[in-house]
């Protein structure tokens, strides 16, 4: 990638093509998310990059892949009992699920992502009432890009 910069996952599928390999958006969008790539600006426009080959990433245990994961797909947040659930769009939960393992927020016992969904487990109610409050907090200060809350 750092050769050939891929700015949309449409363009990998139009590039991926061009070499013999019949792929969907649907796939190329699952296997993003898989690889963990991020986008991050590059003459000013955005590429896909690989986290660990930024210089400056933000470390381990930071709140800023999550921050940028909330200002780019949008959540809806529902609850039962002590299990919050997290919808986005299609072939995103994963990397939802994992900037959020990845952040400083503790107060979970652990996510389970499917394609477009994020169960995030509690213990207690006071965990999850504070989770949840630092969550929107993280979320209302990164505003989300182009879609509607």
């Amino acid at each position: 990638m750092a050769s050939h910069p891929i700015a949309s996952q449409q363009e990998l599928v139009s590039r991926l093509a061009t070499r013999g390999f019949e792929v969907t958006q649907a796939t190329v969008s699952r296997d993003v998310s898989e690889l963990g790539l991020v986008k991050v600006p590059h003459h000013g426009g955005h590429i896909y990059a690989l986290p660990g080959s930024l210089a400056g990433a933000p470390p381990a245990n930071s709140d800023e892949r999550l921050r940028r994961v909330c200002s780019d797909y949008p959540i809806r947040i529902g609850r039962s009992g002590l299990t919050l659930l997290l919808v986005s769009e299609a072939g995103v939960a994963n990397a939802i699920g994992q900037a959020i393992d990845e952040s400083t927020f503790t107060e979970q016992e652990g996510t389970l992502a499917g394609d477009n969904t994020i169960l995030v487990l509690f213990a207690d109610e006071a965990r999850l009432e504070r989770w949840l409050q630092r969550f929107e907090a993280l979320r209302v200060a990164a505003p989300l890009r182009g879609y509607a809350r």
